[in-house]
């Protein structure tokens, strides 16, 4: 039963994240809100919602393994397995204009974040720095698209950089509030599902809830990145496909970790700071690599990524 209680929760997660972000997009286009802050808000945080609900529950319910395990394991997981796996469909070119600066932030968060769980222990005022990081990386972010744009004469056409995600957004007033509320019931839910289902899951195969954050619960709060790489990669769009990623890692670490340990300061087990940070790092290495080369990722290399991740998670379950 608990098994059937988490893919529940994860569907429902999946599911009131993705129509909170229909709501939320379809309001803020009312409002008349620039589509460059609509996508590099309210998308941005709404696609990482499923993710936060988790995180905040489990802090709440004292599994803090379970809400950093949620965050570095999906990190992980964003590289070795959302590029890796399309890759062994359709090559993936690892080559985008202006993604540089987007991939030292990646390795600066990330290498920020490591060290402040040296010590084994995320503080609140730790968590006001992240977020605090991820503020002036989306400020930076509005003001060089502001400038490229301004360039460009208002030709470039930013709507479809978040529509890319969603595909499309709601008109109706009364279809926009039921989407928003109807969201804003399921994540709670669907957070409640899985932080139990996970907890009961971990005693009962013997290991702790940071081990089931990095794995189960991170392979499937990974699968709406999941899914739009594997169509922008069928659609030869690599800046939705590298950029999902990299974009991805940076709301995890600065946004997720940073909102939940503002509210609850967070213990973080020991396998995490001896091993799957160290793992994290790397995957974050591998991708910055790829990219500052334009390294095209074909069967071979997908198909390597892949076997990798699956080492990783059953060395993982095994410890």
């Amino acid at each position: 039963m608990d098994y059937l209680i988490l893919v529940a929760g994860l569907a429902l997660l999946l599911v009131g994240g993705d129509i909170l972000v229909r709501g939320a997009v379809g309001l803020a286009e009312k409002l008349s809100i620039p589509p460059l802050i609509i996508g590099l808000t309210i998308v941005s945080f709404g696609t990482s919602a499923p993710e936060l609900f988790i995180s905040l529950k489990a802090a709440f319910e004292d599994a803090a393994g379970l809400a950093v395990g949620n965050v570095v394991g999906s990190n992980i997981a964003n590289v070795l397995l959302v590029m890796g796996l399309p890759a062994t469909i359709y090559p993936c070119v690892c080559k985008e204009e202006g993604i540089g600066r987007n991939l030292l932030v990646m390795i600066g968060i990330t290498i920020v974040f490591m060290g402040m769980m040296v010590n084994g222990i995320l503080e609140t005022y730790e968590g006001t720095i992240l977020f605090a990081l991820l503020v002036l990386y989306l400020y930076s972010q509005f003001r060089n698209a502001t400038k490229i744009r301004a360039s460009q004469n208002g030709a470039a056409n930013d709507v479809t950089d978040y529509h890319e995600e969603i595909e499309n957004s709601p008109t109706s007033a009364w279809v926009i509030g039921l989407l928003l509320v109807s969201g804003l019931i399921l994540l709670p839910i669907g957070a409640d599902f899985v932080v139990g289902s996970a907890s009961r899951i971990a005693r009962s195969w013997n290991v702790s809830d940071e081990v089931i954050g990095l794995t189960v619960v991170a392979i499937g709060t990974s699968l709406p990145e999941l899914a739009t790489t594997l169509m922008a990669v069928y659609r030869n769009s690599v800046s939705v496909a590298l950029g999902n990623v990299v974009g991805s890692n940076i709301f995890n670490i600065a946004g997720i970790m940073g909102i939940t340990t503002i509210v609850v300061p967070l213990e973080v087990g020991g396998n995490i700071v001896q091993f799957d940070m160290w793992v994290m790092l790397a995957t974050s290495v591998l991708i910055m690599f790829l990219a500052h080369f334009g390294k095209t990722v074909r069967f071979s290399g997908g198909l390597a990524m892949t076997l990798i991740y699956c080492a990783y998670i059953g060395l993982t379950l095994s410890v």
